[in-house]
């Protein structure tokens, strides 16, 4: 027994008679040393502080099922206190402005300073290491050019699309109404409509408040198939189509996997599933939503293009595409190779890298399944140009975005629009307090918790919004006015630097490029990419 524990037990044994015998007499009358205590309230405070210790110790010494609470009753408490705002205490004291994961304080006072159009120039030169390993950067031209956000927007829609659509270089990626609350999702479509650009709707379905304010949807179909699913879970052409052709929806994704939890499925905590949700998505109030791993409607490459195909008929011909987290390279290798042997093609790609956030995700899955969005986007667009498809697919990047930086380079390395979420989630107020799977967001973005929800003001939040996504883009065609071009599109992996122990290289001259239809002839090609084209098959993954 410790010297602690042993404390309570003789504090319970002789502390209850008294206090009896307090209650019985007039203490001031039997002892003159109580009495000097002070008055009669706070004689009853202490009372009641010291009954309190005791029964709590005591129960806690008996009964208690943490170990540290049966050996050091009462006391024990203090340390479970003291961790429960350890992560506010490193945030705001301990942690430099480059330290934390998965935003850094410097990433989230840009966020913050341009959704509040205040300044976001730094004083006193960079806090960074610019001779690290890793560090990746550009070179400017002594001839720069400026370039007008009117030469950034992208067109969606290859040779079987019959309603293209013209798209910004920067838009919201998915988040669920569900993940997010009601304000946030209209705050963010809000957003999405004052500046012209896109809102993806995340695989929770088309909300009315998806709707109120008129921003350009992506409407995402996820392995659940919200919004178009039957009361078994497989998809309902019927209610997919009336949905898909409403003026707003401008194109369609369809959800393989996504970075945070790949291969794992949506996770909707049953503490958010609302009567409100559970209507629009088909599911039960308060119970857990696990969306299926992998889509009931198909099972191979060719498979997955027919749904695709069938998907753009019913959408009366939007653009339609599909979204995945990069795993085992050959099994896109076969989708690449459906699509030669079909000749039906997706209009888009979403390229999902592994550092991607979620509001709930096995820890082992976030920090271990998956490629970096980077190497995701590079590898992707190299194996559509290989094998000669790059003209007619689009490939949108999602990852970490936060600055005209992170916009550049996943650009130079392929894509063609970058999509950002958290970035998105801090122009609305999220102060990055990782509470988004408890349904008790300090600040109301990640909850269906009403109180909580309150503190988003939609027409205040959606200027930030806007606010944001506008001076990012700014950011990124002034960078690329710094280098000296005259439109994005002339960005490649040539201008995207990183330094190594041996100097400073090119993506380009580290990563050996495929050349346009290279992969189509036998035995042509870097091993690293041919190895898992040529085992890669159409009929399966």
């Amino acid at each position: 027994m410790t010297p602690v524990a042993r404390a309570y037990l003789l504090i319970a044994f002789l502390f209850m008679p008294l206090s009896l015998l307090w209650l019985l007499l007039s203490m001031d009358e039997i002892s003159p040393a109580w009495a000097a205590v002070g008055s009669a309230p706070l004689q009853l405070a202490l009372f009641l502080l010291l009954l309190t210790w005791t029964v709590v110790g005591t129960c806690e010494y008996f009964f208690s099922a943490s170990n540290l609470r049966r050996n050091y009753p009462v006391l024990a408490n203090i340390r479970y206190l003291l961790e429960s705002f350890r992560p506010e205490i490193r945030q705001y004291f301990i942690s430099n402005d480059l330290d934390e994961r998965p935003f850094s304080r410097e990433r989230r006072d840009i966020v913050y300073s341009r959704a509040k159009d205040m300044t976001d120039t730094i004083p006193f030169g960079t806090k960074r290491n610019l001779l690290e390993d890793g560090y990746r950067s550009l070179q400017h031209s002594l001839r720069p050019t400026q370039l007008e956000e009117c030469d950034c927007r992208v067109r969606f829609g290859g040779r079987q699309c019959e309603q293209p659509y013209s798209a910004s270089r920067l838009n919201i990626s998915a988040m669920s109404f569900g993940a997010l609350s009601a304000n946030a999702v209209m705050a963010l479509n809000k957003g999405a409509e004052l500046g012209g650009f896109a809102h993806n709707t995340g695989e929770g379905g088309i909300s009315p408040y998806h709707m109120k304010h008129n921003g350009d949807l992506i409407w995402q179909i996820g392995t659940g198939y919200f919004g178009c699913r039957r009361q078994n879970g497989r998809f309902d052409s019927g209610a997919f189509a009336e949905r898909a052709n409403l003026d707003q929806v401008k194109m369609i994704e369809l959800k393989l996997s996504q970075g945070a939890k790949p291969s794992h499925g949506g996770v909707l905590p049953g503490v958010k599933v609302t009567g409100e949700i559970a209507k629009i998505r088909l599911v039960e109030v308060g119970k857990t939503v696990l969306s299926p791993p992998r889509h009931p409607e198909f099972d191979t490459p060719a498979g997955l293009l027919e749904f695709v195909q069938r998907l753009r008929e019913l959408g009366g011909g939007k653009p339609v595409g599909f979204k995945l987290a990069l795993g085992k390279p050959g099994e896109f290798s076969a989708i690449i190779k459906a699509m030669l042997r079909t000749g039906i093609l997706p209009d888009f790609i979403t390229v999902d890298g592994a550092e991607g956030g979620t509001g709930a995700a096995p820890v082992e899955f976030t920090n271990r399944l998956g490629a970096p969005c980077l190497e995701a986007t590079w590898f992707v667009s190299q194996i559509l140009l290989g094998a000669d498809l790059r003209k007619d697919i689009r490939v949108i990047s999602s990852g970490i975005t936060a600055t005209g930086f992170d916009m550049l380079e996943k650009i130079a390395l392929g894509a063609d629009t970058v999509n950002a979420a958290r970035s998105m989630m801090l122009a609305l107020g999220c102060i990055q307090a990782r509470a988004c799977n408890t349904n008790r967001c300090p600040t109301g973005v990640t909850t269906q918790d009403k109180a909580l929800a309150r503190a988003i003001k939609v027409e205040e939040k959606a200027k930030r919004v806007y606010r944001f996504q506008r001076a990012t883009v700014e950011a990124f065609l002034e960078l690329c006015g710094a280098m000296g071009l005259h439109n994005p599109d002339e960005l490649g992996p040539g201008h995207l630097f990183i330094r190594r122990g041996d100097g400073v290289h090119t993506y380009a001259d580290i990563n050996c490029p495929l050349l346009p239809g290279q992969l189509l002839a036998d035995g042509e090609g870097p091993e690293r990419f041919r190895r898992d084209w040529d085992s890669a098959s159409p009929d399966s993954f």
